[in-house]
């Protein structure tokens, strides 16, 4: 064969190539989806408003007005009127908990439960459901001051709710309370039961245990580890039903910030049969906490993790196809037991030694800083962000954090002089609206005065610090964003009360900011995500009500009506549910889930 007819048949077989490649580029240059007739709150300084996108492969490439938009669809793009609707970017929820939720569909949520009274009746419904051999269990989510009545159970209330089953009622991390069965299968009064620093067991006059347990965040996470647990199937179902709920809200993103006593990579194992399976709806990027068996130092064991178990660097996605989907972003948010300020704000501030947090830098911060691996770190009071700040500023002195991202996660009452400290480190704040809930709980322990500045939400937003308003769910808060977002607009707590001054609160803007915009931060994606702009990745939301003109009491009921993740339709209720990807049966077939939802719904 002659060179000249090689030459001749590279030449066809080129551009023959090429050819086709463009003729099936060209084939469908149309939008995948348009979304019109909307009113699009973009985040985007140089574009406010419109009222159309357009989104191909997984990104926005259009925003505009209707003509403009609408313009770009072709035979193969499916078309959404919104009705007029509001929409916004899809909610980033830069602290949360969705791989301690293993057991999200054995669990009974009260988040939302407008009256206690409906909230026994709930108990009583699911106790005659419930199979023998497992618990009807309420971890988290809730808050008494949510209630009419204004008030906890009384242990009366809840025996007679739930007679012939073992029950576990967990208030945040600050109490539980048990029946006389969970007493006795927990081995209450006996060395059976873990007797955790801070734990306390009330007793009536006559020094019987009333079911009462007061204690701090590990004792409930062990009490969690004493009940039956998932088969891994319940477990894949609980994960499905999980990111369903969190949808519903227009929750697109999230950062899951720590997997109590399962770290990396046992915690995963879920979440990789949801994107093997292109089900995962959700970004999820994750910070890792290893708890080891004790014997170890937590630092070292993320060390092991990441470099010899299953070795991941930061920044590395392990999901195949979805960006963002599930990155490694450091270590955090708990990185050593000792230093770990729980916050209960039923008690008094837990104060750490000021040595305690020097050794944490000494020792295991740098090791992190040296490595170039992110940390959080939780730290709830200004008593003790004082001398971490401290040991920090004299690490960054002798090894730069020169850009190296980290937080402090909470931070509820950090002081002005704290905040200008952080940003001068080039830290970030992931703040939490735990105050939204509890806020009536710490006004009794600190007064009222302290609570109105509880966190400084003007300062931290002026001070132009990287900033994230969470919602650390799912125990120590409700997983609904829009409760928080509520509180930060109005100032008032679910039960009604003031809860911020006046001065300290935000414009509707400002705070759809810190879960939106502002949190892309703590993803290391605040060029793609948080806007509805050309080129960031489609992740937007259809309100059920106008955001911008509701009634501030109002804000805490907003939910979604069509969520989009990666460009595609993640949830769909009213005009829209037949859009809504179908869901795998919810197992097992008695949960609370199952029958009254994973958030409080009128029927």
């Amino acid at each position: 064969m002659s060179v000249k007819f090689m030459r001749l048949l590279g030449f066809l077989v080129v551009n023959g190539l090429v050819s086709a490649h463009a003729q099936a580029a060209q084939a469908d240059p149309g939008a995948d989806l348009i979304v019109h007739n909307a009113e699009i709150f973009t985040g985007n300084p140089a574009q406010p408003a419109a009222s159309a996108l357009a989104v191909k492969n997984g990104r926005i490439y259009a925003v505009g007005t209707d003509a403009e938009v609408l313009d770009l669809r072709s035979a193969g793009t499916r078309v959404v009127d919104s009705r007029g609707r509001r929409l916004i970017p899809g909610i980033i929820d830069a602290h949360t908990h969705i791989l301690n939720e293993g057991g999200y569909t054995y669990t009974l949520r009260w988040d939302g439960v407008p009256t206690l009274r409906r909230a026994l009746e709930m108990l009583s419904e699911q106790a005659r459901r419930t199979p023998e051999g497992h618990w009807v269990k309420v971890i988290g989510g809730w808050s008494p001051y949510q209630f009419e009545e204004n008030r906890f159970p009384t242990m009366e209330e809840l025996r007679r709710a739930v007679p012939d089953r073992p029950l576990l009622v967990q208030y945040a991390y600050n109490r539980g309370f048990m029946n006389p069965q969970a007493m006795e299968a927990l081995g209450v009064g006996t060395d059976r039961f873990p007797q955790l620093p801070g734990t306390e067991l009330e007793q009536d006059a006559q020094g019987r245990y009333t079911g009462v347990v007061h204690g701090f965040t590990f004792m409930f996470i062990v009490l969690e580890t004493m009940v039956p647990q998932l088969s891994f199937d319940e477990e894949v179902s609980s994960m499905v039903q999980t990111v369903h709920s969190l949808n519903r809200f227009g929750v697109t993103s999230i950062v899951d910030a720590g997997t109590g006593f399962r770290g990396y990579p046992k915690a995963q194992a879920t979440v990789d049969v949801l994107a093997r399976d292109n089900r995962l709806n959700i970004r999820m990027p994750f910070v890792d906490i290893q708890f080891g068996d004790g014997s170890t130092n937590m630092v070292d064991d993320q060390l092991t993790a990441i470099t010899k178990t299953a070795p991941i660097s930061p920044g590395h996605n392990l999901h195949p196809h979805l960006a963002h989907g599930h990155v490694y972003r450091g270590a955090g948010e708990l990185l050593s037991a000792e230093v770990h300020d729980h916050e209960n704000f039923d008690r008094p501030a837990v104060v750490i030694a000021p040595e305690k947090m020097r050794e944490l830098v000494e020792r295991d911060v740098s090791r992190l800083v040296q490595r170039r691996i992110p940390f959080r770190l939780h730290i709830s009071y200004d008593e003790n962000i004082t001398p971490f700040l401290d040991a920090l500023e004299k690490l960054d002195a002798q090894v730069p954090l020169d850009g190296l991202r980290w937080s402090i996660e909470h931070a509820e009452t950090i002081s002005p002089a704290n905040i200008a400290r952080v940003k001068a480190l080039g830290g970030g704040i992931a703040l939490d609206a735990k105050m939204a809930l509890h806020a009536d709980g710490f006004i009794k322990t600190y007064g009222r005065e302290k609570a109105l500045l509880t966190p400084r939400l003007r300062e931290l937003v002026d001070s132009g610090i990287p900033l994230a308003m969470t919602t650390d769910a799912f125990r120590a808060s409700s997983f609904n964003p829009w409760v928080g977002i509520g509180w930060m607009v109005s100032g008032r707590s679910v039960s009604g009360s003031e809860a911020l001054a006046e001065d300290n609160r935000l414009t509707r803007a400002e705070a759809l900011g810190l879960f939106t915009r502002r949190a892309a931060w703590f993803l290391n994606a605040e060029s793609e995500m948080g806007m509805i702009a050309p080129g960031y990745l489609a992740d937007f939301v259809l309100l059920d009500r106008d955001y911008f003109s509701v009634p501030e009491s109002q804000i805490k009921s907003i939910s979604s009506v069509l969520t989009v993740m990666d460009g595609r339709v993640v949830y769909g209720a009213q005009d829209y549910r037949a859009l809504s990807p179908e869901l795998p049966e919810i197992l097992p077939a008695w949960s609370p889930i199952k029958h009254f939802g994973g958030y409080h719904q009128v029927r």
